[in-house]
């Protein structure tokens, strides 16, 4: 058995004295594992490294075996993203949704989203809406997308302002009002189309949105907690909010 594509690192680990089990999200294969031999060694391990783009060949004797793969690089991502602890809890906490898809399973869409989220990955101000919007594609991809396209109750598409917690569709303004208590926040800027920028009120309302689907449909039934990478990432972005309001205080002072 051997296949060629191209895949992104999730992880490594460690396998005997010198080679190391690999994790990828691939184009065509989906999350894969392989073994690369030599993959501890000094010339294999900046290649080696989350976030890293590679050129990948995989063989085994049979299809449902581990198998081995070779390696080379196509775009070295991880240097750049280790400078950000937005960027690395991001990876982790993308890493971390990708591995409640079944192995093996092909999620071109998913691969090609990672791709982008990496390229931007160490802006933190880009990140906390592009991690958000990675959720809404997972919960999807999982079977349990949720419909942000109109309400729910008056199919209109303006002034979307909450997401019924019961359908997982989004409410107006005007026919949510009532019910306002019981509803979840919807943030203009995940609304497709919207152009619009995500504030640190928004991408906070995001996360709850997106956090209170993955436990009802996914943790919860699964008997798994929340990634720890998850909450890594938030306190990162909340702390660089954090930074820039109190250098903008600064500079208006």
């Amino acid at each position: 058995m051997e296949w060629r594509d191209e895949g992104i690192i999730l992880g490594t680990r460690k396998h005997g004295e010198t080679s190391a089990i690999l994790e990828v999200m691939t184009r065509a294969h989906g999350r894969h594992l392989g073994l690369v031999r030599g993959g501890r060694s000094r010339k294999q391990q900046p290649v080696l490294q989350p976030g890293n783009r590679v050129d990948l060949l995989w063989r085994a004797r049979l299809d449902e075996h581990l198998g081995t793969f070779q390696a080379e690089a196509i775009e070295m991502n991880a240097a750049r993203l280790m400078d950000s602890a937005v960027a690395v809890y991001g990876l982790q906490t993308m890493a971390a949704h990708l591995r409640l898809l079944p192995e093996r399973d092909a999620h071109g869409g998913l691969y090609e989203a990672l791709a982008v989220m990496i390229a931007h990955l160490d802006d933190a101000d880009a990140a906390g809406e592009l991690v958000a919007r990675f959720e809404l594609l997972i919960l999807d991809e999982l079977g349990f997308g949720l419909d942000l396209s109109q309400c729910a109750a008056t199919g209109s598409r303006q002034d979307l302002a909450y997401v019924s917690p019961k359908s997982g569709r989004a409410v107006s303004r005007e026919a949510g009002l009532p019910w306002r208590d019981k509803m979840l926040a919807l943030p203009a800027f995940l609304q497709r189309g919207s152009g619009l920028r995500g504030d640190p009120a928004a991408i906070e309302d995001a996360f709850r949105l997106t956090g209170f689907f993955f436990t009802r449909h996914v943790y919860e039934p699964r008997g798994i907690e929340q990634p720890d990478a998850r909450a890594g990432f938030l306190a990162a972005l909340r702390k660089h909010h954090a930074t820039r309001k109190a250098i903008a205080g600064d500079n208006a002072a």
